[in-house]
């Protein structure tokens, strides 16, 4: 299996990273958070700038090609990833019935399913499978970057791959990913007004702390340098022990290597965490994340998305709505979460100001994931004592995603068609939101 996993690496050329010249940095830095008055981008000059920055990648693609890096192959390496055949994930998940299905995103369906363990053939586990639907290349990409991602990284604040399936079938090549079960969901379905389980402030501390801690893992304690550049709440999922783990690496690029400050890509992500310059320029780095942390970090406080098409216009964008609140202390009360319970306020103003330093507007002005870990553990510290450290009661089952899901629109990898066609790939994720 992994010599065919190597052979559509090669045949399909799934995941070339394209490194970028090393260019002159601005000379001045504003270190000011970027909570300024011109800093949030309207969606227009989101969408002109990811066209602006794949023409500029087209260009990169065809002069920089011996510049590529990729994650190394699962053949290359031993791994402990279970390979499942699809009869088994077909019995495990009864036909992929929709009683089972527990999520959807934008390049196939979740499906909560009981295997035997690998240790023990008598004892079962829970496990979360995901099917790649038939979309195409993209899908097959996100799919190889995942298997590739969580067949090197291992640590308690990631979701553990148990294993995949790659096989061919009359209806043509199964793909799937099998997860350990996550009972909690997401953070993003706590933090949802519909949410029958609000996170206390010492729970959300706490997810704060674990987030940071896995984004540390990627960035700088492996081997290879990892940049998610996927980071939101949705991603960040809650096992049986509230522990928060980060979900869904399909669009995890490499960093750049030794002696290049940035990888050069297509703009992906999610409209509201994608950093200001990366969306500007395509220019990737570990501090785009950062960034996407910082605005993580405003959910947990106030409770809102980044983005919400369903308040009034001023509250809309959650980085412009809170900046007139966030310097002053009299005023910051406003912007937090009304679920709260007890004297917070002086605890998430410090969290805010954790938040402001990985929102500054130059890149190089951010802190790494380590230095934000230890700001944030000083927060806790603090905070003993404020608000409850007890989770929810009761464990959230998912719900037909059918009766409560809403589209939620994604950026995807731009790719180029014969003779240097854009063709504009556009996904919907669909997951529970307010």
């Amino acid at each position: 299996m992994g010599a065919y996993l190597s052979t559509i690496l090669k045949d399909m050329k799934c995941f070339q990273f394209y490194v970028g010249d090393k260019k002159e940095e601005p000379k001045t830095v504003n270190s000011n958070s970027v909570l300024s008055s011109s800093s949030v981008l309207s969606d227009r000059e989101f969408r002109n700038s990811r066209l602006e920055c794949s023409s500029q990648n087209a260009s990169d693609t065809s002069t920089e090609s011996r510049g590529r890096s990729q994650f190394p192959s699962l053949s290359d390496r031993p791994s402990n990833l279970r390979v499942f055949t699809f009869s088994e994930l077909k019995s495990a998940t009864k036909n992929f019935n929709r009683t089972t299905k527990i999520g959807e995103g934008g390049f196939g369906c979740v499906y909560k399913a009981t295997v035997k363990s690998g240790e023990d053939s008598v004892k079962k586990i829970d496990v979360a499978v995901k099917q790649l639907g038939r979309r195409g290349l993209q899908g097959h990409k996100e799919w190889v970057t995942e298997v590739n991602v969580l067949g090197v990284a291992e640590h308690q604040n990631l979701v553990k791959l148990v294993g995949y399936c790659a096989e061919d079938d009359e209806r043509g090549i199964q793909r799937l990913l099998v997860y350990e079960y996550m009972p909690n969901r997401s953070v993003e379905n706590h933090l949802s007004a519909r949410s029958e389980t609000p996170l206390s402030w010492a729970m959300r501390l706490k997810i704060a702390q674990d987030a940071a801690r896995g984004l540390t893992y990627l960035h700088e304690e492996m081997d290879v340098q990892i940049i998610f550049r996927d980071f939101k709440s949705s991603n960040i999922l809650l096992d049986e022990q509230w522990n928060a783990k980060l979900s869904d690496f399909g669009l995890a690029r490499l960093g750049p290597p030794e002696g290049l400050t940035h990888v050069s890509t297509a703009v992906v992500g999610t409209m509201g965490y994608a950093a200001p310059e990366y969306v500007q320029t395509g220019r990737l780095t570990s501090k785009s994340d950062v960034w996407s942390y910082g605005v993580f970090l405003y959910e947990l406080i106030t409770g809102r998305r980044p983005l919400d098409r369903n308040r009034p216009r001023i509250e809309q964008k959650l980085l412009e709505w809170v900046k007139p609140y966030i310097s002053d202390s009299k005023k910051f009360q406003h912007i937090l979460d009304p679920r709260l319970e007890g004297k917070i306020s002086r605890s998430a103003q410090k969290l805010s100001i954790v938040a402001n330093r990985c929102l500054v507007r130059h890149p190089k002005s951010r802190p790494k994931m380590s230095e934000v870990v230890e700001m944030v553990n000083k927060v806790v510290e603090s905070s003993i004592g404020v608000g409850n450290p007890e989770p929810p009661v009761k464990i959230v089952e998912p719900t037909s995603p059918e009766s409560e899901r809403k589209g939620k629109r994604r950026i995807s990898d731009t790719k180029l068609g014969d003779g240097s066609r854009l063709v504009r790939m556009w996904s919907t994720k669909l997951i529970n939101t307010c």
